[in-house]
């Protein structure tokens, strides 16, 4: 008897589940108070949408508050356990709540598996949407779907974590690491709310700018607080089915193509770009080799298009691949019409850009150019070592030596990635997809990316993809958004052993 009480307490979980859902109904809290903005906008223009904002807000703020004040957990301790289950909680919990205007519109409401699928797509900036066409929606629904984006770009924890000071004490910082992108994470400020609060500040201001620079052009207000939200956070969501192809200006593709590229960048550089230490920016490897991808693309894009003699105007040889290229690396997802064009050679090129995305610590998707860069080192120490075995070799990423523990998770991490990959692919050729649509999908829903499997040319949008392989899109996507090991973590017995 004895024994069987000391096996159960060895594999109970130590988990502060209390604490746990008290946090989570602060959090719906400040997702109902959100939900206002669209309730809002939909009542300025006349919407019978209002309706559904209102209901989900009622929803959302009476869960959180019954989570929040009915429950007193009897220790607001937070440890890596809870920090690492609340990072995973609170985007299925926004997801779920931020569904439900969805289901509820007035004009062709969503099933449960697409609203969710489209909720954690915003909310992941994946940008990835089963409605083949949004014409039909409101501007409440429209700006919920930008507001997903920009709400998940910077992060909801770092959110959390700026306007919550309890949790700077209990499971911060395990939070942040497990929340913000990278291999390494660095705190800007003493304390890590300050770090959050630094970073949204950025990110407002950033977002702020851009509304200002494309409201002074073509667009009117609306249209330019929505892609401000969706192109700052790299989401990728447009206000119409022409998207931003829709103004046909120069203007406005030159703006997004540099916010795009702004947010690829580390908000850690930007940072310290903001305080004048622009030395640390340039001397920053990933930064150099972010700016040398784009640029090698640039040149390679440019001589195909030329051979391929789609040369129309100077605009098709300087701002179009360069957006295009921008778009793909900084995990955005818009697409020129004239992309489709480009051939094979061009996809090819995208799909790498893809993969590995922009710098650690930026809003962007993918695997990352710090873990390229670590992993083309490796390899090439390597293969050095099979001519002098006895060689010591490190790898450096700005003239520090990477250990050899952080090399070893950048390998287990990028294989991890392309197992993600090939296992999502099978189970959704089980399904009945096609196989170039089934790996498709997966591929660009880990890299957050959201380009439909259209792109291909074997299908249209992803409302071609079953129910349940929606919901393994989802998982996929917060999969990618989260770096797979914060996800993947609580589905090993020994996170929920003692």
């Amino acid at each position: 008897m004895r024994h069987s009480v000391h096996y159960l307490r060895k594999r109970l979980p130590m988990v502060n589940i209390p604490v746990l859902l008290r946090v989570m109904g602060l959090l719906l809290i400040i997702e109902a108070t959100f939900l206002l903005i669209p309730l809002g906008t939909c009542l300025a223009y006349g919407e019978r949408d209002w309706m559904a904002f209102l209901i989900s807000f009622a929803i959302t703020l009476a869960c959180g508050s019954v989570m929040t004040f009915a429950i007193h957990p009897s220790s607001s301790a937070m440890g890596k356990r809870e920090g690492f289950l609340l990072t995973a909680m609170v985007w299925v919990f926004f997801s779920t709540f931020g569904m439900l205007p969805f289901i509820l519109m007035k004009d062709e409401p969503l099933s449960v598996s697409d609203a969710f699928f489209e909720a954690m797509s915003g909310f992941t900036t994946t940008g990835a949407s089963i409605m083949t066409s949004i014409s039909h929606l409101s501007h409440g629904a429209v700006i919920w779907r930008s507001l997903m984006q920009w709400i998940g770009g910077m992060g909801i924890i770092l959110f959390t974590l700026a306007v919550i000071p309890m949790l700077n004490h209990s499971g911060g910082m395990q939070m942040f690491n497990a929340e913000v992108t990278g291999i390494t994470h660095d705190k800007l400020r003493p304390r890590i709310s300050q770090t959050a609060k630094s970073l949204w500040l950025i990110y407002f201001s950033l977002t702020a700018v851009l509304f200002g620079l494309l409201y002074i052009g073509p667009m009117e207000a609306f249209d330019a607080v929505c892609y401000a939200f969706s192109i700052m956070s790299t989401g990728g969501f447009a206000t119409s089915d022409e998207g931003l192809g829709l103004w046909r200006s120069d203007y406005i593709e030159a703006v997004a193509t540099f916010f795009m590229f702004i947010g690829g960048v580390s908000f850690t550089l930007i940072y310290r770009a903001v305080h004048r230490d622009f030395r640390a920016v340039w001397h920053n490897d990933v930064f150099r080799a972010y700016l040398g991808i784009v640029g090698i693309c640039y040149v390679m894009f440019t001589l195909n298009i030329i051979l391929r003699g789609d040369v129309t105007s100077w605009k098709s040889v300087t701002l179009d691949p360069l957006f295009q290229i921008v778009s793909m690396i900084s995990s955005t997802g818009f697409e020129i019409p004239e992309f489709a064009s480009w051939g094979t050679f061009a996809l090819s090129v995208v799909l790498v850009l893809m993969f590995f995305g922009a710098c650690a610590g930026s809003t962007s998707g993918g695997a990352k150019i710090d873990r390229l860069i670590i992993m083309l080192q490796n390899c090439r120490n390597e293969i050095e070592r099979c001519i002098h075995p006895n060689n010591i070799l490190t790898v450096r990423v700005n003239g520090k030596v990477i250990p050899h523990e952080t090399v070893s998770k950048v390998v287990a991490f990028l294989s991890i990635y392309v197992l993600v990959i090939f296992v999502g692919g099978m189970i959704l050729t089980a399904m009945g997809m096609p196989l170039v649509d089934s790996f498709f999908s997966t591929f660009t829903c880990i890299s957050n990316t959201g380009l439909s499997a259209g792109v291909t040319g074997y299908g249209s949008t992803f409302s071609i993809v079953p129910d349940a392989g929606k919901w393994l899109l989802a998982l996929i996507m917060l999969i990618g958004r989260l770096e797979l090991f914060t996800v993947m973590l609580l589905f090993t017995p020994a996170f929920w052993r003692k």
